[in-house]
């Protein structure tokens, strides 16, 4: 397996006619990871983090947020990765600014991606979010010889496609953590390790606002062990009226050797 961190400035891209200075930066940063994966002869992706400035900022006249799923997408497209169904799990963040930062994990053996029936595919959204849809999956396992992960993607306050509870960030909250247990169950269905609990899931929560911090907190405390590790983050979200995004990781040991 293998991890790594990318970091690419907009500025050196800036010249570029084709596109945006995001979307260009985005497609070579992902065409730097893929080359690097087939060099390594680790050829799967598994998950990503990618933050990026300014994230609902309109500029070019497009969301930022929309230009990066552009350039994410060409480069799967063309290193034929796919942008549907077999993609990895991911979240896109937005910083008050700086370069753009993917970090990766990758490894030998592919995932196993996991949808959540309460909501479409990210990969699926209708138009009106953008010329590309995000590339990512909403969860995935991933089996090692002697480990199998579980990886749940940035997941916030969605039904369907839309955002539900705008202003309420403890709705929010509860909205995203349901979303989070639709996808452990879908997960348990797959595992080879025993089922997955929400209390052992290590969990980062990105609020918006750091004035919600409490109320959150609040909010998940009845839902989850109080050794269950959180760690929160101010950060921007994908969507403007989004408030929180939580993602989440866990492991278990896998007794028999991958078949």
């Amino acid at each position: 397996m293998l991890y790594g961190v990318l970091e690419l400035d907009e500025s050196d891209f800036s010249a570029l006619t084709a596109g945006s200075p995001l979307q260009a930066t985005t497609r070579e940063a992902y065409r730097r990871i893929f080359r690097l994966l087939e060099e390594q002869r680790l050829p799967n992706l598994w998950r990503a983090w990618n933050y990026l400035g300014d994230i609902n900022r309109e500029t070019n006249g497009l969301e930022r947020y929309r230009q990066f799923n552009i350039g994410r997408q060409e480069a799967f497209l063309e290193f034929r990765h796919g942008a549907t169904g077999n993609v990895p799990t991911a979240c896109a963040i937005g910083l008050a600014g700086g370069p753009l930062r993917v970090a990766f994990m990758a490894g030998s053996e592919p995932a196993e991606p996991i949808e959540n029936p309460r909501q479409i595919s990210a990969y699926n959204y209708p138009a009106e979010y953008g010329p590309s849809s995000p590339t990512f999956a909403r969860a995935a396992l991933v089996r090692l010889p002697e480990q199998e992960f579980l990886f749940i993607s940035g997941t916030a306050s969605i039904l369907g496609h839309r955002t539900v509870h705008p202003g309420d960030v403890a709705n929010q909250t509860r909205e995203s953590l349901a979303n989070i247990a639709a996808v452990v169950t879908e997960a348990n269905r797959l595992s080879r390790s025993g089922d997955y609990t929400l209390d052992e899931l290590a969990y980062r929560v990105y609020l918006r606002h750091a004035d919600h911090f409490a109320s959150v907190r609040e909010t998940l405390a009845p839902n989850l062990s109080a050794k269950t590790p959180i760690t929160y983050i101010q950060a921007d979200i994908c969507r403007s009226d989004l408030l929180v995004e939580i993602e989440g990781v866990a492991s278990h040991a896998l007794e028999n050797s991958l078949q």
